[in-house]
């Protein structure tokens, strides 16, 4: 039998286009369930867009169901740069006047110049003591914080300016740092030490015990005795800064502190001072944070009201509707949502329990209005009204507290209601994955049945067209000559 090399060409049909089509008709279903993907991923990206507006406007409830938004208590300073300062909430209103007329610095002491920052100092192979105390000095008279009082071994081996200034750096409880100064003389090198703590309780006396004689000494003084000793009643190191403490005076009143950072000194309120200069500090609610969270919770809510809108759209031309156009679980929260906005909370002596008494209405598509100036008028008269609208009392009612938990309910892992619709979503989608697959491998198994048959048909039709010549051939009537 004579085979065929391309199909219909034994036969003369056109079986390749009959194969086709016939290969088009049976992949219809195909299409079906690919045009069912597309509306059903379609959903499950909208069903995101929802979830992330649910969640902004769950993060903006939650913050204002916290009574901290409600209780902040602001410190103004018309000289930022004299003062600032930061209040508690159980700050007391009130403005005042501070004067700062010094600003605290630690103690900084200079040595006597050596000649080389390398060349040990000690001598013999005895290990000195150094011994640093912090108290305050008044003239020669130094009073020791005895609780302050550390040592530092030094060993005659290593006991040059630079192994002492790496020693000092290298305690962590020693309370001094140390640094090496060149000042161009002959014997240029000093060690220049400093407290780490500032203040006038912070005044350095170092002493110096265990230091042999020096024999290069003309007068045979120990060397590192003569190098570090500071004693305010005897042998003292250059001063380069006092220990000073920071002075100011708030509504005329003297006030010093071992630091810059002043605590205490108006009650609750904490002030940084940065340079000498005045300034008045003004202590009051601060209802700000309080507006900005209720603003934000606003823009929250129509944020999501614009992602709804636009997944329920219906276009009037096309006669075609959004992804979500009559969506049960997104009405469903739409309703919920709103019915919470607008039931009545519980109110206190203030009268306070609805959004419209503190600036905030629904309009009618659906966002809610803002007015700033009204809300900022109650918050300055009834902040503990407003605080109880949104947050409640004790965890207990407020819109802020009830809507956070409603959202995390409907958006809840396991049991929420948008999770839900997007675990069915993705459920449907592999189910079409898997008929879209076996689908496939039906037609596949269907056309190549198909296109065997057509070649099998193919070689017949040829092979009876050429017994058919045959025949012809041989039946004809032989040519007279």
């Amino acid at each position: 039998m004579a085979s065929v090399s391309s199909l219909g060409i034994g036969s003369g049909l056109d079986l390749n286009t009959l194969l086709a089509g016939i290969k088009s008709g049976e992949q219809a279903p195909l299409i079906a369930l690919q045009q069912q993907q597309t509306s059903y991923t379609a959903k499950l990206s909208a069903y995101g867009q929802l979830n992330s507006a649910l969640s902004a406007l769950q993060a903006a409830a939650a913050a204002l169901a916290l009574p901290a938004v409600f209780q902040g208590v602001k410190a103004n300073s018309t000289a930022s740069d004299v003062v600032t300062a930061t209040a508690l909430s159980t700050a007391a209103s009130g403005s005042y006047a501070v004067n700062v007329t010094q600003l605290t610095q630690a103690q900084s002491l200079a040595t006597a110049g050596v000649a080389s920052t390398t060349t040990n100092i000690g001598n013999g192979s005895t290990v000195t003591n150094v011994q640093f105390e912090f108290g305050t000095t008044a003239g020669t008279v130094f009073t020791q914080d005895a609780t302050r009082t550390k040592s530092l071994a030094i060993d005659p081996l290593h006991s040059s300016l630079a192994d002492i200034a790496k020693a000092i750096n290298g305690s962590a409880t020693l309370g001094v740092t140390a640094s090496i100064v060149n000042d161009g003389s002959a014997t240029p090198n000093r060690l220049v030490l400093t407290s780490k703590q500032t203040g006038e309780a912070s005044s350095m006396r170092i002493t110096v015990s265990g230091d042999p004689a020096d024999p290069v000494n003309p007068n045979g003084d120990p060397a590192l005795s003569s190098l570090l000793t500071n004693d305010p009643a005897g042998t003292q190191l250059q001063q380069t800064a006092a220990a000073q403490n920071t002075k100011l005076t708030v509504n005329g009143i003297a006030i010093t502190s071992a630091t810059n950072t002043v605590a205490g000194a108006i009650q609750d309120v904490t002030m940084t001072v940065s340079k000498v200069g005045t300034s008045t500090l003004a202590v009051q609610k601060d209802s700000d944070s309080a507006g900005n969270a209720i603003a934000t919770f606003v823009n929250a809510y129509n944020s999501l009201q614009s992602v709804a809108t636009k997944l329920t759209a219906f276009d009037a031309t096309s006669k075609s509707g959004a992804v979500l156009l009559g969506d049960s679980t997104l009405r469903n929260i739409q309703v919920r949502i709103r019915s919470a906005l607008t039931t009545a909370q519980t109110p206190d002596a203030s009268g306070l329990a609805t959004l419209t008494q503190v600036g905030i209405g629904f309009q009618k598509d659906g966002t809610l209005s803002f007015d700033a100036t009204k809300l900022r008028t109650v918050l300055d008269s009834q902040m503990s009204g407003v605080a109880k609208l949104f947050s409640g009392t004790a965890g207990v009612g407020g819109y802020g507290t009830q809507l956070s938990s409603l959202i995390t309910g409907m958006t809840d892992a396991t049991t929420g209601t948008l999770t839900a619709a997007t675990k069915g979503i993705n459920t449907t989608l592999d189910t079409l994955g898997k008929q879209y697959t076996a689908t496939s491998a039906r037609i596949d198994a269907t056309m190549a049945r198909y296109s065997a048959q057509f070649t099998q048909l193919d070689m017949l039709i040829s092979n009876m067209n050429q017994t058919s010549s045959y025949l012809t051939q041989q039946f004809a009537p032989t040519p007279t000559k």
